[in-house]
């Protein structure tokens, strides 16, 4: 997996980069089967815009994107929208069927079967 940082008009520091990777790898936790991680940081007209863009297996991107004045408050934000998305996505894939057990069949067969007295 890997993450990949693009600063438009502007310049990162070492620690927002840094903040920034180590985050955005967490959202591994939530989900296994991302592929790629996307964060695009876009220093425009006294505003500061993050876009995060999450590659998942089987699906197509998934995007959250957010604005303000401060890079790490901003892309924590946006962190947060994203990890809402991953985790219900990942609900929503998730197989929630349980097949019965052989000895819960086999319950139910004796129960609807009527005794015989020999």
């Amino acid at each position: 997996m890997q993450v990949a940082i693009t600063s438009r008009h502007g310049t990162l520091s070492p620690g927002a980069h840094e903040h920034i990777t180590r985050k955005a790898e967490k959202l591994l936790t939530y989900f296994d089967r991302v592929t790629a991680i996307n964060v695009t940081v876009d220093f425009s007209n006294d505003r500061i815009e993050v876009e995060i863009l999450v590659d998942a297996e089987h699906r197509h991107d998934l995007v959250a994107s957010e604005s303000g004045d401060n890079v790490t408050a901003v892309f924590d934000a946006a962190l947060h929208k994203m990890e809402h998305q991953v985790r219900k996505y990942k609900e929503k894939i998730q197989d929630h069927r349980r097949d019965p057990a052989l000895n819960e069949i086999a319950e139910a067969a004796e129960q609807r079967r009527p005794e015989v007295n020999p």
